[in-house]
């Protein structure tokens, strides 16, 4: 089945991604055969866009859609959306605002719920990048839940990362931790119409320039107002600036090694079962001198 699957896929055809997507999900059989069949694609880049919630991510990569689009390229997008950590449905609230792009030849969307993964990502997103990657698409936009420090995971993935922040977030980045400011190749201040846009714009730049300068290339910071179309211009040609340096730094092996890791783990987790250790726990929980430092030290 996955065979005709995958030529399918490899001529465009965005029922056969879809339908290619739900097989990976579920881990169907036959989906490991599928995915070392795929070919490697390095035309196709990964724009990852993260930031923390209420930025306006979704309105942002609905005006980035426009401009893609109007360049002549084709673009998927694949929105993480939070899941709930006991049934592991998706909350998928926020894909209204790219619904004029849905009938769109150029254009394809998929939401996917985190299914309990931590770092603000689907488990399956690599290869699901991958698999997208493969229908023939220019960019693949990735958009995170938005979930706070776990959001450095998109840096493993991306070979571009904007960072989207509002002017309200000033006492926020005061004291944020390093990790969120270090992944971003781009920041985007969203709602820049609002009070304060201009001073925090300054102080984020102060700040890169001192307390995070390990970047080679200086870090853009755009102002915009994606729900009004305004910076999604200059946005769009930052990261293609980001995208061409990539071709010529270390970060294009960085990335190669980050994915390597997350598949090795991933094969090397597949023995443990959730709903073998809630099995489990259930019986060992009762237990008066039950450790759960022990109990996990005799899964590992």
């Amino acid at each position: 089945m996955w065979e005709q699957l995958l030529k399918q896929l490899k001529h465009g055809n965005i029922k056969a991604l879809a339908r290619a997507i739900s097989y990976i999900e579920n881990e169907q059989q036959g989906y490991d055969e599928m995915l070392s069949a795929l070919p490697f694609n390095t035309s196709a880049k990964i724009i990852g866009i993260t930031g923390p919630p209420g930025a306006g991510k979704s309105t942002l990569v609905d005006g980035l859609i426009g401009e893609i689009i109007r360049q002549g390229k084709k673009v998927a997008v694949l929105c993480v959306d939070p899941s709930s950590p006991f049934n592991l449905g998706a909350v998928l609230g926020d894909r209204i605002r790219m619904s004029e792009w849905y009938t769109h030849p150029n254009v394809f969307i998929r939401s996917l719920a985190t299914r309990g993964s931590l770092g603000g990502l689907h488990p399956k997103i690599l290869e699901i990048t991958e698999l997208v990657k493969a229908a023939g698409f220019d960019y693949v936009i990735v958009e995170t839940v938005g979930v706070g420090q776990s959001e450095v995971e998109i840096s493993g993935l991306a070979d571009a990362t904007v960072v989207v922040l509002v002017p309200e977030a000033g006492d926020e980045v005061q004291t944020m931790k390093a990790g969120l400011m270090e992944i971003a190749d781009i920041f985007v201040i969203n709602k820049s119409d609002r009070p304060d846009a201009d001073t925090f714009s300054r102080n984020l730049r102060l700040m890169l320039a001192g307390a995070f300068g390990n970047h080679k290339e200086e870090v853009p910071v755009i102002k915009a107002i994606a729900s009004q179309k305004v910076g999604l211009v200059e946005l769009y040609k930052a990261i293609n600036s980001v995208l061409q340096q990539v071709h010529t730094s270390e970060k294009k092996y960085w990335l190669l090694t980050e994915k390597v890791y997350h598949l090795v783990q991933q094969q090397r987790m597949k023995s443990l079962s959730k709903a073998v250790i809630l099995e489990n726990i259930w019986k060992e929980a009762q237990k008066p001198d039950f450790n759960l430092y022990k109990f996990a030290k005799t899964l590992a």
